[in-house]
């Protein structure tokens, strides 16, 4: 079996993305708290998966968010036009000239090292992203008149507001009502749902969200945490290679949410910063289906790597409509991006094709 995807010709995007993206400001080999200089990025864990289907894999995406109409929110913009993404739906706020009521959000963002783990402190209180509400798109145009293939969002713009909670309902359900396959990243981070009504208010609109989405992926701790599902016996050490939990954790989901098409998580063993075992696993169809395993793989900078899984297996869909090939895809994308700096993906679809194949890591001349 497959997904039912409207075809490229009858679309203007094959992807889109609703989330917020950030100015990423990383200290390279440093620290946060004593560095003397960033290197700039952008990143946001919906953004991320349009920029990977468009700079590794060639297709047309586009990305539904909103800054500040000033210099810091037009670099982002140029960072997303380098990428290739489609700007034709940001929306641009007035600038108050301090950021009294409405600003660009910031990550500093430290890769880790060894037995140092990766560190992110978000800045995006009160930004124009987090005030989006519903109304401030026009779904019926943008999936029904222009057609969009693919849809993705996910748990972290849901939980920046109330506002973009309910932006993220009225959205997924546009997408359903016009055939548009929509993928849903849980992505459970407490601290953005701490002050808006913590877990109970997680599982409230989630669970909400669930009942349009064909593709939700996480691993079992964020359908857990997000949606309320458990399964015991699970260790919570080493959730990220407990395939069989994972595994017991979607049987269970696909029964209240029969509207699941396709669950998938990346499969990670953390065993320092810099050195882990990597894999995917997909349900599809009462079936499910694994990636190589990618043992000890070496991390350069891990933010993204998930983004970059979610990229691979959408593309996997929209390109061969094969669950194998995107777990394949996803996983050997997800890993290669690990190699790189930045959130998004430095890889080609080339480069992504070999390492699926198992191809090594000999100098290329």
């Amino acid at each position: 079996m497959s997904l039912t995807i409207k075809p490229a010709s009858d679309c203007k995007f094959d992807q889109l993305s609703l989330g917020e993206i950030m100015l990423r400001l990383d200290p390279g080999e440093g620290r946060v708290r004593t560095t003397r200089f960033f290197q700039a990025w952008e990143g946001g864990g919906e953004y991320n998966v349009a920029r990977g289907l468009r700079k590794c894999f060639g297709l047309r995406t586009a990305v539904c968010t909103a800054f500040v109409d000033n210099e810091v929110g037009h670099l982002i913009e140029d960072f997303i036009m380098q990428g290739g993404v489609a700007t034709d739906f940001i929306k641009w706020r007035e600038d108050d000239g301090i950021g009294r009521t409405v600003r660009n959000g910031l990550n500093f963002t430290e890769r880790g090292f060894g037995v140092r783990g990766a560190v992110g402190v978000s800045d995006r209180g009160n930004t124009a992203a987090s005030q989006l509400k519903p109304g401030d798109f026009d779904w019926d145009l943008i999936f029904g008149k222009l057609g969009v293939r693919w849809f993705h969002t996910g748990g972290i713009f849901a939980a920046l507001s109330e506002s973009t909670a309910a932006l993220t309902i009225e959205a997924v359900k546009a997408a359903n009502k016009y055939g548009t396959i929509v993928s849903y990243d849980l992505n459970y981070r407490p601290s953005l749902w701490k002050t808006i009504g913590g877990q109970k208010k997680a599982r409230e609109v989630n669970r909400e969200i669930a009942k349009y989405v064909d593709v939700m992926v996480g691993n079992e701790e964020d359908f857990t945490a997000s949606l309320g599902f458990e399964v015991k016996g699970m260790d919570a050490n080493i959730s990220h290679v407990e395939t069989d939990a994972f595994k017991a954790m979607i049987e269970t989901a696909v029964k209240e949410y029969p509207n699941f098409k396709v669950a998938a998580t990346t499969l990670r063993r953390v065993i320092t910063a810099t050195k882990n075992d990597w894999g995917a696993i997909l349900w599809h169809a009462g079936k499910f289906y694994e990636s190589r395993k990618y043992p000890e793989l070496e991390i350069l900078d891990r933010v993204g790597g998930g983004d970059s899984f979610a990229s691979g297996l959408a593309f996997g869909f929209l390109s061969a409509n094969d669950p194998q090939k995107a777990v394949d895809y996803g996983a050997a994308h997800g890993a290669f991006a690990s190699t790189t700096p930045g959130d998004t993906s430095m890889g080609t679809r080339k480069e992504i094709e070999k390492l699926m194949a198992g191809g090594s890591a000999r100098v290329v001349r």
